[in-house]
């Protein structure tokens, strides 16, 4: 949504929900609560109730909405999640592994978290680039964004840059 927060189009967006709270003149007041998806899903609507959100603050009064939401952003997820190719659990159980430990270095290490995530990223590019380019050899956008689990836009960006080439080439 886009909040007008002076004259001109150069207001701020803001995704956070429960600032619409029609506070100010500027801010409108939320109706509705859904969640949404960058592939283009968007989930049934979610009533906020003004009478019953009058007395108390929208984020507390309209919890039970926003957890609907994230009930439907679950199960969205898990049919994109349960269309993409499959990983093999070997490389599942890495990837955790691997989460944990630097979630784990965190806590003692920050900066050395930060280098291990930024390693994480070199090799990430350097395996990904010829995955990227079978990939796009191999099947149509729409085929690649479905065993993804994005959608083309996103399919197509996120080769492009493991395959170092324009997504608008």
């Amino acid at each position: 949504m886009y909040v007008d927060t002076g004259s001109g189009s150069a207001g701020r967006s803001v995704t956070r929900w429960s600032v619409y709270d029609g506070s100010s003149p500027r801010i409108p007041r939320a109706a509705v609560l859904r969640a949404v998806c960058s592939c283009g899903w968007t989930g049934p609507e979610h009533r906020l109730d003004g009478v019953s959100i009058a007395g108390e603050g929208l984020e507390e009064a309209g919890d039970e909405q926003a957890d609907a939401c994230e009930r439907d952003w679950d199960g969205h997820t898990a049919r994109v999640e349960a269309g993409a190719v499959p990983l093999p659990e070997s490389v599942t159980v890495l990837l955790e592994q691997l989460e944990e430990e630097i979630d784990r270095l965190t806590r003692t290490s920050p900066a050395a978290a930060v280098r291990a995530a930024r390693q994480l990223e070199v090799t990430a590019e350097r395996v990904g680039y010829w995955a990227a380019r079978g990939t796009r050899a191999d099947l149509t956008t729409a085929q690649a964004a479905a065993a993804l689990g994005v959608d083309e836009q996103a399919a197509i960006h996120l080769m492009a840059r493991f395959g170092r080439w324009s997504p608008y080439a």
